[in-house]
This record gives C-alpha cells, structure tokens and sequence, in this order.
C-alpha cells in the first residue's frame, strides 16, 4: 500500500515536468525512455557537498541508495548513517554495478556544503560512492513526499523525522524501502546487489 500511495504521489508531481516537449518536437531521447515513474524526472537542483550543482537526471545509469538526515540530528541520523555504511560495505564487493549512496539534508537552511563535507570526512563517507545533498526548502519537501518520509522541526536545531532507506534501479524507479534503525539488513543488501546486476 505505501508503494502505491508513494508512485501515485509521484506520478501528480511529475504529470507537469515529464512532457515538456511534445511528441513530435524530437525533444531529449534520453528524457523520453525514462519510466514515468523515475525521480530523474524531478526538476529540482541540488548542492553536492563539493559544491557542484546537480540534479536527480544526472545519476541516471546507476542504482541508489537514498536516506534523508540532518547533520546535526544526535539519535536517529548517527544509526542511519551507520546503516549506510554497513549496507555499503557489504554490497561493494558483490555488486557488478556499484550504486550511489545518497544523504539528503532535510535541514537546506543550515547543512552546507561545507558542512556536509565535513560531516562526510567526519564519518568515514568522502569516497566517490557517496553523495551529500542540499537542497532548496520546497525541493526537499518535495523529494520527502515522494520517498514517504515524514519531518517536522521541533525546535531551532532539531527535527523529529521518519527512518526510512530507499533503493532505486538505474532508471530512478523506487524499488524497495525499508524503515527502522539498526535492523537487519539482509534484505536491502538482497534487492541492491540483485538489481546491480548484469
């Protein structure tokens, strides 16, 4: 049900963004194969925490592994980030196509790119594999309504979120979720590696 509640969702946000050239304007032919489900198709852009400027379409090609955090959060982000890592770990050798390990800020107002950086330093996570993300306030709102992640700032540097790690294909198709903190990750280690292959 949460699957079908988060591709409806997707499919209202990307109903205006998807078919900006029409079927005879010969528009990007890359654009057009995408599934109507992709989150490639998503218009925001973003800040890497080297401070390049991206967006969703360019890391087409490639599955990812998603989380949303903040970087001052003291509960909830330390074992997420932890998950991460350890799901990293376990999948780098397995995985004939390595996915992309993605930490979406929900706090864009304070998490810089610098200050994403050196949470990535800071935590063992600055390798090529990894991606830190800020985004603008709507955009991020936009992104968490589409993975199903709930957040709420409960004071001036605190937010009470959900805990919920996403895995999408090379085409940006959600895949499987799973939501918790230090469970077993068998499963999405499972559905990573099977869809990283040849």
């Amino acid at each position: 049900m949460k699957k079908l509640i988060i591709l409806c969702c997707l499919s209202g946000m990307l109903s205006g963004c998807s078919n900006n050239n029409g079927p005879e304007s010969g528009g990007d032919k890359q654009q057009e194969e995408l599934h109507d489900m992709s989150i490639y198709h998503l218009p925001s852009d973003w800040n890497t925490q080297d401070g390049e400027k991206i967006s969703f379409k360019d890391l087409k090609g490639q599955p990812l592994v998603v989380v949303m955090i903040y970087t001052a959060c003291k509960t909830a982000c330390p074992r997420l980030v932890a998950d991460m890592r350890q799901i990293e770990e376990k999948t780098s050798s397995a995985a004939v196509q390595q996915p992309r390990y993605i930490l979406v800020s929900i706090d864009p107002l304070n998490d810089s790119p610098e200050k994403l950086k050196q949470f990535a330093k800071d935590n063992q996570m600055d390798g090529a594999q990894w991606l830190f993300l800020q985004g603008t306030e709507s955009g991020v709102r936009d992104f968490a309504n589409i993975l199903a992640v709930k957040y709420k700032r409960i004071d001036p540097i605190d937010f009470s979120h959900s805990n919920i790690i996403s895995v999408f294909d090379e085409q940006g198709v959600l895949q499987y979720q799973k939501e918790g903190l230090g469970l077993q990750n068998d499963e999405i280690i499972t559905k990573i590696i099977e869809i990283s292959g040849p």
